[in-house]
């Protein structure tokens, strides 16, 4: 008996060039005499079987094969080569060219790859080990620095040392706004109004031509009293006025001469300077009250009229409201009761005191009236102010009324 192993091409070789031997089974594969190979042949039916199991791919390698494919597959397809990095290196220094400690260098990749960001050391160096070929940016920032640029190219694998990228010092841009303080607004309209004066020299300080005055400090309140007590025309007018009280006789009590006139005098003076002083400064400074009188100058008559009328006992306050006009009238009140020491025995009286207070608020009044229609057109050099919307003012203390004060101090 002899046995045949019979190599037969399978269908796989020809995809991926893999050779197999296939074994036919022993029993099919005995050459013996005719009579017995007739015998141990399994028929067409059996034959046609054979075939087709032979010309089927086996299952188990399918696996094997398709990996196969795949790996030549792979082996075609040429290997992308790794990107060519190349190294970075420099030095941040300030004007002076000392080393900037702790900048910010950073590496801008674009769309290529990610940015990279380095500090500096101690000396102001920096190093990039892995960077990118091809063109590059820098942008270096520190703080108090402007902020430093650099653009260059790298060749692949090289190493490129940057010069030294100067960072300019960061101009700051600070907005102030500068405006003066109320103090010195007050201080500046307070030179005007001691240029104001009547037909040139009779002084008119306590009056404000600007309707939204600044309000003045209590410093600044003692100083008008203090210019309008010593200014000379004040002694002129006060001489005036003892004059006129002599030649009617009044208060008689200080008698006649120049001892009488000097008394006359001395009394109407103290009365003008009390007033001031406590109805002008002390008041307005405790009370916080605006002593001046502010010019209206709009509307109608009747409006302005009435507005002069109720200066005499309403004021301005520092805050820039309306109120009771505390500071005159208790100034008033408190010289009235003060001259009692001082004026005739007889001509001292409280109800004297009370009604010369009455009398005194008149006398403020009719000052008032005066600023608002006659003393302005007397004044020359004056600023030109726009009296707006007639803003309120305070009662006027001012050389006028302390004229009418003295003359209606009512004794004997």
């Amino acid at each position: 008996m002899m046995e045949w192993n019979q190599p037969r091409p399978n269908p796989v070789e020809s995809k991926c060039g893999v050779r197999d031997t296939v074994k036919f089974p022993k029993r099919y594969l005995f050459l013996r005499s005719s009579s017995n190979l007739r015998r141990m042949w399994p028929g067409p039916l059996a034959g046609l079987t054979l075939l087709s199991m032979l010309s089927s791919p086996v299952p188990a390698r399918a696996g094997q094969d398709q990996a196969v494919s795949a790996a030549r597959a792979a082996e075609a397809e040429p290997a992308a080569a790794p990107q060519a990095a190349g190294a970075i290196s420099g030095r941040v220094v300030d004007p002076t060219g000392t080393g900037i400690v702790g900048a910010t260098v950073k590496l801008i990749g674009g769309d290529r790859v990610p940015d990279q960001q380095a500090l500096s050391d101690g000396d102001g160096r920096f190093f990039f080990a892995h960077a990118p070929a091809g063109p590059i940016h820098l942008s270096i920032t520190s703080t108090g620095f402007a902020t430093g640029e650099y653009s260059g190219t790298l060749e692949p694998r090289a190493n490129l040392t940057v010069p030294d990228i100067r960072l300019p010092v960061a101009t700051v841009t600070t907005e102030v706004h500068v405006s003066p303080s109320t103090f010195e607004i007050a201080e500046e309209q307070i030179k005007e109004q001691e240029k104001q004066k009547a037909l040139g020299f009779i002084p008119n300080f306590y009056v404000s031509y600007v309707p939204n005055a600044a309000p003045l400090a209590p410093k600044q309140k003692f100083e008008l009293a203090w210019k309008t007590m010593v200014d000379p025309v004040t002694f002129v007018i006060t001489g005036a006025v003892a004059g006129i009280q002599q030649a009617q006789n009044d208060f008689s009590g200080y008698g006649q001469g120049a001892d009488g006139y000097a008394k006359r005098y001395g009394a109407n003076y103290a009365d003008a300077a009390i007033g001031t002083m406590i109805g002008g400064a002390i008041l307005p400074s405790l009370l916080k009250q605006d002593p001046r009188y502010f010019y209206k100058g709009t509307g109608t008559v009747r409006s302005r009229l009435l507005y002069a009328i109720a200066n005499a006992v309403i004021c301005k306050g520092d805050n820039g409201k309306w109120q009771a006009n505390y500071s005159g009238l208790l100034g008033g009140l408190a010289s009235g009761g003060i001259s009692n020491l001082y004026y005739p025995a007889k001509d001292r009286d409280a109800a004297l005191t009370f009604q010369n207070f009455a009398v005194g608020i008149g006398a403020a009044a009719a000052a008032n009236v005066l600023q608002e229609f006659v003393v302005k057109k007397l004044t020359p050099n004056l600023p030109d102010h726009d009296p707006g919307n007639g803003n309120a003012g305070s009662k006027a203390h001012n050389l006028v009324s302390r004229a009418f004060s003295s003359l209606v101090h009512e004794g004997d």
